[in-house]
């Protein structure tokens, strides 16, 4: 085996990326982390500086890590918890009031185990209208989240998930419908 095969030395991001991403990083770190808890809108405008698309009455917590702004987007009233991950190579979206709760992950991408150069795949991610991820549930990559649908404590999402059901476990699977009518 060659160690020094290009394949396994190629960055998985261009320059401009790894930039970007380092001056959120200090960002996040020095503004975003530090911020009182009750200062949704700040965190949501240090959000769109950085190129998230946030609308109205988004309520994303001081612990919450986004990994590339410009790859979010988050409809009115979107929730992000402390200590969620929003691991978002590919673009992430979060319907009206979907909620992702602490220590959830989303998580963006993945890479091919099969091939030598262990290139990062990623795809995106959609959590659908007033959707609920509970906590310490993650999400994979190219999952859609339906509207309504809830993933239930530490579930893992492999699959989309239909709409206005509780799904749970490792794949998660519908359990039963949720109740309550819509929102």
């Amino acid at each position: 085996m060659n160690h020094a095969d290009p394949r396994y030395l190629r960055p998985a991001f261009s320059r401009g990326n790894r930039v970007r991403r380092a001056l959120w990083g200090v960002v996040w770190n020095l503004l975003f982390r530090t911020s009182p808890r009750p200062l949704f809108a700040w965190r949501s405008a240090l959000l769109r500086l950085f190129g998230a698309q946030m609308e109205a009455h988004c309520h994303v917590y001081p612990g919450a890590r986004v990994w590339a702004p410009w790859n979010l987007h988050c409809a009115t009233g979107a929730a992000i918890a402390d200590e969620a991950i929003v691991y978002n190579p590919s673009p992430i979206r979060l319907g009206t009031h979907a909620i992702v709760s602490q220590q959830a992950y989303l998580c963006g991408a993945t890479h091919d185990a099969d091939d030598p150069g262990f290139p990062l795949r990623s795809a995106p991610i959609e959590i659908g209208d007033y959707a609920w991820i509970c906590a310490r549930a993650t999400v994979m990559p190219g999952v859609r989240v339906g509207a309504r649908a809830v993933l239930a404590l530490g579930s893992v999402a492999t699959r989309d998930l239909p709409p206005g059901m509780i799904c749970a476990g490792m794949p998660a699977r519908p359990v039963r419908a949720r109740g309550g009518g819509q929102a």
